[in-house]
């Protein structure tokens, strides 16, 4: 008897993505069939439009959360209404290939791990390769590519993942990690290419500003959740 086919949704947080968002939908579409939802993140364009015209289910935020409180929005989504074995999170500006959305689930469907992060290191500048190097050292993971949104989640993890541990991260990326560590969830990272990006630049790295911001809230991020030895008090 054969196994039942997975069921996959892919969830694409976008902003003002109108000219690329509905070129990921296709290449989706034509690598899985996957459900595809898309959450706007209170574009100014016709993202909506675009990514419900490509034959996404399209959620449209009134305010902007951000791309973690947009791919929150969509889990929640999914958890609730689809029957889901699989989650994959990836970008609306066309960097993330679909070609391997398969490589980046069969870890997930052979029970090898919990959690998946589709990893290309060659897309990393001397800068951020620097960054990569500190997060690891700080927090102990032997993973390349700590920020890549390319992502696969088993449905158990979801729980995880929609913990109040999760629900005030500004950065998704390495917070998330550190709340799957916390839960004993399994993260592999697998190797994947990406594509450059179509348009646009990016809203993290985008100025020196940016960066600074990003690395001081990531870093209080980490400190926050180091475990601090209990002082053993002798008490004359």
């Amino acid at each position: 008897m054969s196994k039942p086919t997975p069921k996959i949704a892919v969830i694409i947080p976008a902003l003002d993505e109108a000219d690329t968002i509905a070129r990921v939908i296709t290449g989706i579409r034509d690598n899985t069939r996957a459900k595809i939802v898309v959450i706007d993140d209170a574009s100014t364009d016709d993202t909506i439009q675009q990514a419900r015209r490509a034959g996404a289910t399209v959620l449209p935020l009134t305010v902007r959360l951000g791309a973690w409180g947009a791919i929150r929005t969509g889990m929640r989504y999914v958890a609730q209404h689809n029957h889901v074995d699989i989650v994959v999170t990836m970008d609306a500006d066309g960097q993330h290939d679909p070609a391997f959305i398969p490589h980046l689930i069969d870890p997930v469907l052979t029970d090898h791990a919990d959690m998946v992060i589709g990893s290309c290191v060659s897309r990393g500048s001397i800068f951020r390769k620097i960054t990569w190097a500190f997060f690891r050292r700080f927090n102990g993971f032997d993973l390349m590519d700590l920020t890549s949104g390319y992502r696969a989640y088993s449905r158990a993890t979801l729980d995880a993942v929609m913990s109040l541990d999760t629900a005030l991260l500004d950065y998704q990326d390495i917070g998330v990690l550190l709340a799957l560590r916390k839960a004993g969830l399994r993260i592999l990272e697998v190797p994947v290419g990406m594509c450059p990006r179509i348009k646009g630049h990016s809203r993290v790295f985008h100025t020196w500003w940016d960066v600074f911001i990003y690395l001081t809230v990531t870093t209080i991020l980490c400190v926050s959740k180091v475990k601090i030895p209990k002082l053993s008090l002798n008490r004359r």
